[in-house]
């Protein structure tokens, strides 16, 4: 996503081509965009930069929100699920995306009938397999008892814990992967970023409570703490976030964005360091929901949100 929409100026276009080919140079096999990246741009991009080396990757996309200038909404009708899956093809340059998601779940749309347009696509031979984003884990069995969902792609990270509620224990019971998307807090754990105010004002996470003047003081304080464990271990912050992230489970993964090539060779090592589990542990009990301040979102995202919140929220 950011190499083309939201966290601020992209880099420019010939960085985004390198990029995209040392990931899979280094053995990344999994490449997840959407429709509403850029309005289609990280699709095209994807389209021109690696899809002559298509064999190489598992190939993500996502339907289903609606970006009207500062307005958002959600539609997952069957019609609108075909229109967007033939224009994402098209602008990816090819016959076939081996998992396409509804991006959130559209409250005015039975899940049968949702689900029932990705089936006609897995047997048009368009889709391998359909997932869903930020859903509940009640809405995530009902998909599932239609139709066998592939994979759920939520916000999951030391300080987003809402899959705790149901979710990771539905897919850990219905065998389903968890894509976890930004698992190192948004930039947030990533080592880098100590004042947001200085962040593009085009940035989605100067919206983000989280990263306001109130809340993001109280926050660097544990993201301090969580840094001194990890240079104590002998890693760098977004290593032990992912790896934290990954020993949640047998059914979990990671999509860590980037647009710095150094990041994206330190976040591969992730899964491969030998990190003790007193330090994946501790690292859990640093960051928490509990030990965080300010939501995930802002007001007008919340009410797109399907997955289960806490109480405190």
């Amino acid at each position: 996503m950011n190499l083309s929409w939201a966290y601020g100026s992209p880099p420019p276009h010939e960085e985004k081509v390198k990029l995209l080919n040392r990931a899979l140079d280094l053995g990344y096999d999994h490449l997840d965009t959407a429709n509403i990246y850029g309005g289609g741009a990280n699709e095209e991009l994807l389209a021109e930069a690696v899809m002559h080396r298509r064999k190489e990757f598992f190939l993500a996309s996502k339907c289903g929100i609606v970006v009207d200038g500062v307005k958002r909404g959600v539609s997952c009708s069957p019609e609108s699920i075909t229109e967007n899956l033939d224009k994402s093809l098209k602008r990816l340059g090819t016959d076939h995306i081996d998992l396409f998601y509804m991006h959130r779940f559209d409250p005015k749309v039975p899940v049968a009938d949702s689900v029932g347009a990705m089936v006609r696509a897995i047997e048009a031979g368009k889709i391998g397999a359909y997932g869903v984003s930020e859903w509940n884990a009640a809405h995530l069995r009902e998909a599932h008892a239609v139709h066998p969902v592939g994979a759920v792609q939520p916000e999951y990270s030391l300080w987003t814990r809402n899959v705790e509620l149901g979710v990771l224990q539905a897919c850990e019971e219905l065998g389903i992967p968890l894509v976890a998307f930004s698992p190192t807090g948004r930039g947030a754990f990533g080592g880098v970023l100590r004042d947001p105010s200085t962040l593009e004002e085009k940035d989605l996470r100067t919206k983000m409570p989280r990263f306001n003047a109130e809340n993001w003081p109280r926050n660097l304080k544990v993201i301090a703490e969580f840094e001194q464990l990890a240079a104590d271990t002998g890693v760098r912050p977004a290593q032990l976030a992912l790896r934290w992230v990954l020993e949640q489970g047998d059914v979990c993964h990671v999509i860590p964005g980037t647009t710095s090539i150094a990041h994206l060779e330190e976040n591969f090592e992730a899964a491969n360091l030998d990190i003790p589990a007193a330090a994946i542990a501790r690292a859990g009990e640093i960051i928490n929901h509990g030990t965080v301040h300010g939501h995930r979102y802002h007001d007008a995202i919340k009410p797109t949100i399907d997955t289960e919140e806490f109480e405190d929220a």
